[in-house]
This record gives C-alpha cells, structure tokens and sequence, in this order.
C-alpha cells in the first residue's frame, strides 16, 4: 500500500479554505469519481474521500491543507502521477502566495537622504 501526504500552506482563514475545500471535493468527485463526505469544525475542517482502491482526508484549516491519502495495491502503482495531479489541482484553486509576505533582503529598499550644500 503506498501513502500520499500532501502539505499546502496559505494566508485564506479558515472560512475562505472551506470554500476552496468544498470546490476540491467537486473536483474529484466529478474527475476522479470520489464519494467525499465534509465535517466543519471550529478551528479545523475535515474533508474524508474514498473510491476504490483509495481512501483518505484533507484536514482544512485557517493557514493550511493537508492531504492523507491510503492507495491499494494497484492505484499505488501511480502514486507519482496522482500526487502531480493532486498537487495540480491544489496550485489551481489556491492563490499564489503574496509577495508582501517575504520579501528577500536583496529587494528591500533603501532610502538616502541627499547632502544639502551651503
């Protein structure tokens, strides 16, 4: 049996990550043919999915995903190419992480103060 964890950080809050949770669920529901079953919590989420050959869950919380995932026998055989797709899917319904977050030390700007003369 292979195992899938998947780790995807964000800034939503929980409210806007439940909304991206529940499009993810109709995601796979519709593509992949999951039978997926949603629980709100206060500070968590948790999304359970399962088809055949495949179990798992995506906790959801204010400042990340976390995808768990069980694969049988056969379906482990491409654990890579689901993991891609996943992780595809995850990149698509997430936004980019704001650049405003971290800014690297070469791009930080520095200000001068002219000489006056006299």
């Amino acid at each position: 049996m292979a195992d899938l964890h998947i780790v995807r950080k964000h800034a939503l809050g929980l409210a806007q990550a439940r909304k991206i949770a529940f499009q993810w669920a109709e995601q796979v529901e519709n593509d992949l043919g999951m039978n997926c079953t949603y629980e709100e919590g206060r500070s968590a989420d948790k999304l359970c999915f399962s088809r055949s050959g495949v179990q798992g869950e995506l906790q959801v919380t204010k400042d990340h995903f976390e995808l768990d995932a069980k694969l049988g026998f056969l379906i482990g055989a491409f654990k890579n190419r689901i993991e891609a797709e996943i992780t595809q899917m995850l990149n698509q319904l997430l936004p980019e992480p704001s650049a405003e977050v971290k800014t690297p030390a070469h791009k930080k700007t520095v200000t001068r103060k002219a000489a006056v003369k006299k």
